[in-house]
This record gives C-alpha cells, structure tokens and sequence, in this order.
C-alpha cells in the first residue's frame, strides 16, 4: 500500500521542501524572538521601576521573575490545554491563528504600563506561543522524509535562532533609558516582534496543509492532491522520477489521547515529562537571567548588555552543527552530551570575572543549548503518532513550560542567597537529570520513518 507516508519518506532532498521548512521557519523566527526577548528587555523594565532583579519572598510579584512567569504560565497552558487545535483543524491553520494571536497581545502589552498589566498580556502572549511551540515542531516533522527530518528541524531551528543577535543588538541599542514619541526602548523591541502580523498571509500563501494529516483524518483525496503537487514541484526541480515508495504493511488508523498511556507511549510519555521539568532550568535559567546574573555581579547594564550581546551572537551556530550532524549522531545521544557540556560550562561561566573568560564561556553555553534545542525539538515530535502528535507532544513539552514558571523565582532567591555560582550548580543539577532521563530511557529515532516508531 503506498501510503502518504511512504510516498513522503522517499523523496530526495530538494529545494522546494527545504522552502516549506523555510516559510514555517519564519514563524518560527518571531516564536524565537518572543522567547529570549525576556531577559534582554529585563533591565529596561527594571530601569523603569516596574520590577526587581531580586526579591525578599520567593512568590514575590514586584520581582522580574514575575514576568518570566507570567509567560511561562501562558505558555504552559497553550501547550497542554489548547495544543489539541493543531491535530483537529490543520497544522497550517493553527500556525496562522496563533502567531496573529501572540503578535496582538505582544503589540497590547508595549503599551502596558503597571507590572499587573504587563504581566497579564505577558500570560495572553504565551498561551499563542505555546500552540506555536508545539504546531510548528509537528508541522516541519510530518512534511519531511525520515532521512532528514533531523536536518529540517535543525534547519527551522537556525532561521529561528537568527532572531536572537538581532533582539540582542535591539536591546543593546534601545533599552538603556532611551525614550522616544513616549516610550521607552524596550517597549520598541516587544513592538518589533510583534510585527510577525505583517508576515501571516504571505507566509500562510505558499504552504500546503500536512498530508500526513489530511490523510488520518480521512480526507484522503486532499491527502492525495496535496501530496501530488509536493511531488510534481520535486520532481520538476530534480528532473528525474522519483523513486518507487516503500510499501507499508498497515495503513495509518486514528488515535485517542489516552492512547499516549499505553504501550509503546506510555514509557516514552514519563520520560518526556520529567526532561521537560528539567530541560527548561538548564536553558532559560541561563538564557532569560545572564544580563542580571552579570548585573549581581557588578557589571554595568550596558556592559552586561554589551557582553550578552557577544553571546547572542553564536547562538544560530549551534543549528548550524545540528543541521551537518542532526542525522549522523543518535539524537539521544546528541541530547545527552550537550546536557552535561552546558552543565561543565555554565559552572565555569559562572567562576569566571575577566570580560574575555565571561564571553567564552557565555558563549559555550549558548552555543550547546542552541544545539540541544534541536535535538531534542526534533527528538519528542517523532515519538507519538501523527493522529495526536499535536496533542501528545503538547502535554508533555508543557510541562517545560509549568516548571519555567517557578524557575525564575527560584533562581532569584537562589540568586540573592548564593549567588551566581550557586543558580549554576542549580542549572547542572537540573542538566544531569535530562542526560540521565535520556540517555537511561529514551530511545532511538535517526532514519527511522515516524510511522515505524509509532506502530499501529
């Protein structure tokens, strides 16, 4: 039977799929913006009075951590509650809606003024962002064929991370006390990103919706017309018949969400709940806190700007070695090592005080969470079948999202009673609980077709 399945994972790699990742990449761009946008627009708020680097209380809402959490909350409930939208009405209607969504309440929320205001379209955002989180990993997964799938994620994943020098350099530029028409300089970075807006109907013009979908759906015919014009534009572009698919045994059936508790799922379900607990202390404990950690420090804003700028800058270089290495090396194991090489860093980071040893380490840090980032984006998207892939993978990322909630407080208190060599011993223990996770239960997935992890 040649399923669509089948006729996907023959294709060779060629320009016109490598431009669908691209498109969906670019939502993902203002995603990625969205995301590390938060700490480099930290000391502005702070500067302006309407948070604190550090609090007296752990739950204390005067604290910067307050809007960390805010978005973290958002998010945590987009990615459980609502991640269900993408595998009921389309992976390319889900991207549309919920970029508008987050670009409008980011756009709402540079007009805010209170930290109660700011907070609350802080939470609006995130619950856009989380569906986004979730469809566009799905989305790029299910249009591209088992052999590379790792390298176009990684590929989305460099697109997306070029967003961060450029916020960086924005913040850099802006958000010391800066003051235009009104508003401050970091009420112009948030504006920035929300001008995703603007880039919606272009973006969602050149996009089919997922065959794969279409297809356990039962809207086989669309399935069918959707991917004829995929393979029309292949085969044009390579000028030569593509090869006979590989038949599959089974044709693919629908799933119920309680299917991701029995087996094969269920094991595979623990282990991703308690990597997300854990993954997200490892990332943005360092990516959304390094200006403040190097302000605790005693360096100036707009040094600790000026270095974090620095850092920012190898960050599209980690997908980079993802993209050339994402399908050679196993993806746990890819998982593994950059857990416990940000663990080593990190700790080294944070003994260091000359301008060129913060910068060094800074940046291998970021270097190996921007390579872990796809990794593992690419890992947990091909673990569930496609009928809740959306789903699946929506409940277990958002527990990424819950724990990122309570992570800022705890690395401010953890910051005002320890300090900063204290928040990354914190951040290691939180990287060796991910390499054991992984490497003790996860399995392999490199080259395999998403249908032959998911068996029927």
């Amino acid at each position: 039977m040649e399923t669509i399945a089948a006729r996907l994972d023959r294709l060779p790699p060629s320009r016109y799929v490598r431009a669908m990742v691209l498109r969906i990449s670019i939502g993902g761009w203002f995603e990625l913006y969205d995301l590390f946008m938060t700490g480099y627009i930290a000391l502005g708020m702070i500067g302006e009075g309407y948070f604190r680097g550090t609090t007296a209380r752990l739950f204390d809402l005067a604290g910067f951590a307050s809007f960390v959490a805010a978005g973290f909350a958002g998010m945590f409930l987009g990615t459980l509650i609502f991640s269900w939208i993408s595998d009921r009405y389309g992976r390319r209607a889900t991207f549309t809606i919920s970029l508008l969504f987050y670009s409008i309440a980011n756009a709402i929320m540079a007009f805010a003024h209170g930290a109660a205001a700011i907070d609350f379209w802080r939470f609006v955002a995130g619950l856009g962002i989380g569906v986004q989180l979730v469809t566009i990993d799905t989305y790029i997964s299910e249009l591209t064929p088992k052999n590379w799938r790792g390298r176009a994620i990684a590929l989305s994943q460099f697109v997306g991370y070029l967003a961060i020098p450029i916020v960086a350099l924005l913040a850099y530029r802006l958000a010391p006390p800066h003051v235009w028409a009104g508003l401050t300089g970091w009420r112009y970075v948030v504006l920035i990103g929300s001008l995703g807006v603007l880039a919606i109907w272009p973006l969602r013009a050149g996009l089919p919706e997922s065959p794969r979908w279409l297809e356990i759906r039962g809207r086989t015919r669309e399935a069918d017309d959707a991917m004829r014009a995929i393979e029309n534009a292949v085969s044009a572009q390579t000028r030569e018949p593509l090869p006979q698919p590989q038949p599959h045994s089974e044709p693919p059936r629908t799933y119920a969400w309680r299917d991701m508790w029995r087996p094969p799922y269920r094991t595979r379900t623990i282990v991703l709940v308690v990597f997300n607990l854990a993954q997200t202390i490892m990332f943005y404990g360092f990516a959304s806190w390094v200006p403040i950690l190097l302000g605790h420090e005693g360096v100036t804003v707009l040094k600790s700007l000026q270095y974090t700028f620095f850092i920012a800058l190898v960050n599209p270089i980690g997908p980079l070695l993802a993209m050339w290495l994402a399908d050679r090396l196993q993806r746990k194991w890819q998982i593994v090592g950059l857990a416990l090489a940000t663990a080593g860093f990190g700790l080294l980071f944070a003994l260091a005080r000359a301008p060129l040893w913060i910068v060094v380490f800074g940046s291998f840090v970021t270097l190996g969470n921007a390579w872990f980032s796809c990794a593992f984006h690419a890992y947990q998207a091909e673990l569930y079948p496609t009928g809740i892939r959306a789903r699946a993978v929506g409940f277990v990322y958002s527990w990424s999202r819950f724990s990122s909630i309570f992570v800022g407080f705890a690395v401010a208190a953890i910051l005002a009673r320890y300090g900063t060599l204290g928040v990354f011993v914190f951040i290691a223990a939180a990287a060796l609980v991910v390499a054991v996770a992984i490497g003790g239960f996860g399995m392999a997935t490199n080259r395999r077709s998403l249908e032959e992890l998911s068996p029927g």
